[in-house]
């Protein structure tokens, strides 16, 4: 999954995300093997909006490098299915899952399944007469990855504490915690959101600067289109100044927590997973101001897409140590 979401930033970064105009779940796991199999593909992509309108110019060698970050897209999403699906028919024939075990498998099975349909959902939206994917598709394939992600990691960690033996206790300042912990799930939950949206509308690439936006803290551009509400969704100086506001929200939370827990009688392994969140999340708000002030370069988008997976892995870890400390 964490190879998903990589590879997704990549190809969405490179554009190349509409290289691959048809979705076959098996005869799509083999790649082009020869000419004709390469004029095929092309051809295909030559009568897709994208091609019309944003790479009439393209040769069949630079089709073939995008051709080729989407297909090992869906390929990682095709070996996550198989990966999964075998071990989970080998266990469950072997009498080795308890019945809360299988269905928790299943209910990965299907967030997998959900999740690749979503991805087709996004892309075909590209398909039609504009070359865009939907920003709002964007989120919800990008966002239904990390839920996916964070449902794996729960059921692992709850595996993980049924193995051990240490032994935890309710301490003081515990359940405060878990409260914070509660409500910083959601924000960072939207604020990944939010991050799908600025990348889907690319407004990344305007107000380059920080910590104001240009020349002001609240750009006048933000309350620019009617209804109000579509500001919030759709335009791009609302987009990105919401993002910039949900990271000034969950750096300030996570901070206050953190000193706050330095104060308690708490286990060490919320203190770990406190210091792993805040130490996370100091890289990927770090990592977002310089990816905003140089407009987004490849590379730096894909940083700041992998250590927000790492930020929602680390607030869930650290969810699930207040509960572990709660039993």
């Amino acid at each position: 999954i964490f190879s998903m979401v990589v590879i997704g930033g990549i190809t969405r970064l490179t554009r190349s995300g509409l290289s691959i105009t048809e979705w076959n779940l098996l005869l799509g796991a083999i790649p082009p093997l020869n000419e004709h199999d390469w004029q095929d593909c092309y051809a295909k992509y030559q009568q897709s909006p994208e091609f019309k309108l944003v790479n009439s110019d393209m040769g069949l060698s630079e089709f073939k490098y995008i051709f080729w970050w989407e297909y090992v897209h869906r390929l990682i999403g095709r070996l996550t299915g198989v990966v999964f699906f075998i071990p989970f028919l080998f266990f469950w024939a072997k009498k080795k899952l308890t019945p809360k075990l299988v269905k928790r498998s299943l209910l990965l099975f299907v967030l997998g399944g959900l999740q690749g349909a979503l991805g087709w959902f996004m892309v075909s939206s590209g398909l039609q007469d504009d070359p865009h994917v939907s920003h709002y598709r964007l989120a919800a394939h990008l966002i239904m990855a990390f839920i996916t992600f964070g449902v794996c990691l729960w059921f692992a960690l709850d595996l993980i504490q049924e193995g051990s033996k240490e032994e935890h206790s309710l301490q003081s300042g515990t359940d405060k915690l878990r409260i914070v912990a509660l409500i910083t799930l959601p924000i960072t939950v939207l604020q990944i959101i939010y991050g799908a949206f600025v990348a889907g509308l690319h407004s990344g690439k305007i107000y380059n600067t920080f910590p104001k936006m240009g020349d002001h803290w609240v750009p006048d551009e933000i309350t620019a289109m009617t209804p109000w509400w579509k500001n919030l969704f759709e335009n791009i100086s609302t987009v990105q100044f919401i993002h910039r506001i949900l990271a000034w929200m969950l750096l300030l939370l996570t901070l206050t927590t953190w000193i706050y827990a330095t104060r308690l009688q708490i286990s060490g392994s919320i203190k770990r997973a406190l210091n792993l969140l805040m130490l996370v999340l100091c890289i990927q708000f770090t990592l977002g101001i310089i990816t905003l002030l140089y407009a987004v370069p490849i590379v730096m988008g894909v940083i700041h897409q992998i250590f927000a997976f790492f930020l929602f892995t680390s607030v869930v870890y650290y969810l699930h140590q207040t509960k572990v400390s709660r039993t």
